[in-house]
């Protein structure tokens, strides 16, 4: 059996090459014991020693039994420009934004709201996995986010959680209304 510095490595390891959240059932077997206590004891050791040395990374577990390295939310800003490519451009993100606020949402609505360019928009949220658009009986399509969106922006799963971390946030910038800056100077702006 590995030792415990040795399965902190291991940890450390899996979380930083999956780049996205890991169920802890896989690092489990990664550091083979079938202990949950001991995983989730060893990720809290991983996450106090990050934030106790002032890392830019940060380990969180989240809710529904996954663990994930990720950059601290006031770096991205900073260091969005060093990456090869951003995920998302401004306009494909305010889209992203008002359909995980106001998921589950018709496309026409989306449309209606931030205009026929966001066509484009839906075309590549969905190439990228963070939305899904299906036909309801009616025919209607409507959109809503993925896990895959959750998981990447460290949301919950939960759409209507995603509604309430999405109004902290927005609380956090003093957006006061969920469409500012999607269309300025516009009568009829809905407040959060």
């Amino acid at each position: 059996m590995a030792g415990r510095r040795d399965r902190l490595s291991l940890i450390e390891a899996a979380l930083y090459s999956a780049g996205r959240p890991v169920e802890l059932k896989r690092l489990k077997r990664l550091i083979k014991t079938t202990s949950d206590r001991v995983v989730l004891r060893l990720l809290e050791e991983l996450r106090r020693r990050y934030e106790d040395r002032g890392s830019a990374l940060e380990i969180r577990v989240l809710p529904d039994g996954r663990a994930v390295m990720k950059l601290k939310g006031e770096f991205e800003s900073l260091v969005r420009r060093l990456a090869r490519r951003p995920l998302l451009t401004q306009g494909p993100l305010k889209t992203l934004s008002y359909i995980a606020y106001h998921q589950p949402i018709e496309q026409k609505a989306i449309i209606a709201e931030r205009g026929r360019h966001a066509y484009t928009h839906l075309r590549l949220l969905e190439e990228r996995g963070l939305i899904i658009r299906e036909r309801n009986e009616d025919g209607r399509i409507i959109v809503r986010t993925t896990p895959y969106f959750a998981d990447y922006f460290g949301f919950s799963q939960n759409p209507a959680k995603i509604k309430l971390q999405l109004r902290m946030l927005f609380n956090e910038m003093r957006i006061r209304r969920i469409d500012e800056g999607l269309k300025s100077n516009r009568v009829g702006c809905r407040p959060l």
